[in-house]
C-alpha cells in the first residue's frame, strides 16, 4: 500500500510542478516577397517557474521588431518549439 501511495504522490507532485513551468514559444516572421511564408526567428524556452515567461518575452521581441522603422513584415509568436514548414 505504501508503494502505491508513494507512486500516486509522485505522479500528482510531478503534474503540479509541470503546471508551473514556462511553455516554449517560437517567434516567426513573414516574408516581404511571400506574406504567407513562416520564417523561424527564435525559440524562447527558458525553464522558468512562471507559465507566461516565454510567451511574454516572445511577444515583447515581436513588438520590438515590428516597431522598427521601415519594417514591412509581420512578426508573431506560436506556442511550442519550431515546427518547420507547414
Amino acid at each position: 500500500m505504501f508503494k502505491v501511495a508513494m507512486i500516486l504522490w509522485l505522479v500528482l507532485a510531478g503534474a503540479a510542478l509541470a503546471e508551473n513551468v514556462a511553455q516554449p514559444f517560437t517567434l516567426y516572421r513573414s516574408s516581404a516577397v511571400d506574406p504567407m511564408m513562416r520564417v523561424h526567428i527564435a525559440t524562447f524556452d527558458a525553464e522558468e517557474r512562471s507559465p507566461s515567461y516565454n510567451r511574454e518575452n516572445c511577444w515583447t521581441a515581436a513588438d520590438l521588431f515590428m516597431s522598427q522603422e521601415g519594417v514591412s513584415v509581420r512578426f508573431w509568436c506560436e506556442p511550442g518549439r519550431y515546427a518547420g514548414t507547414r
